[in-house]
């Protein structure tokens, strides 16, 4: 599974956008059937709660963060089975977050307060995927 980038993953991100202007960020996200808050015991519910439920909540907590940060929640809706695509690969929800920069994207990733609620995320998700997409202009042609 994938639920976090790796080092080499987040350099070469912002190598590879950090002067690109604004970046969108497709998130493919497959929910646990049920949270799991282990170690987050700051984080965990009173009551069981499912992994929709979870990220639920962390969009809630995440939503001002990434407000603050100049960025914008352009799309969310539910999935099932791919058009084109293999059959095997199911994603329960698809999100595009659109931030400013590759720079305020990791300060909003680094934000002390939105990592204090990030967690919910990890509790929810049995796995994701998260590409990023820069603009480009369309009257100029594809390619």
């Amino acid at each position: 599974t994938f639920l976090n980038p790796s080092p080499d993953a987040g350099k070469e991100f912002f190598q590879q956008y950090h002067d690109k202007g604004a970046v969108v960020m497709l998130n493919l996200l497959k929910y646990r059937d049920i949270a799991d808050y282990e170690g987050l015991d700051h984080l965990k519910p009173d009551q069981q709660i499912t992994g929709k439920e979870a990220y639920k909540l962390y969009m809630n907590h995440t939503t001002p963060f990434l407000q603050e940060a100049g960025g914008e929640l352009l799309f969310f809706g539910t999935s099932t089975n791919f058009l084109i695509g293999p059959k095997s690969e199911k994603w329960d929800a698809v999100l595009l977050v659109k931030h400013k920069s590759a720079a305020a994207f990791v300060a909003f990733a680094q934000n002390e307060g939105y990592l204090k609620i990030a967690g919910h995320r990890k509790a929810a998700l049995a796995d994701s995927r998260l590409l990023p997409i820069s603009q480009k202009d369309a009257s100029q042609g594809i390619g």
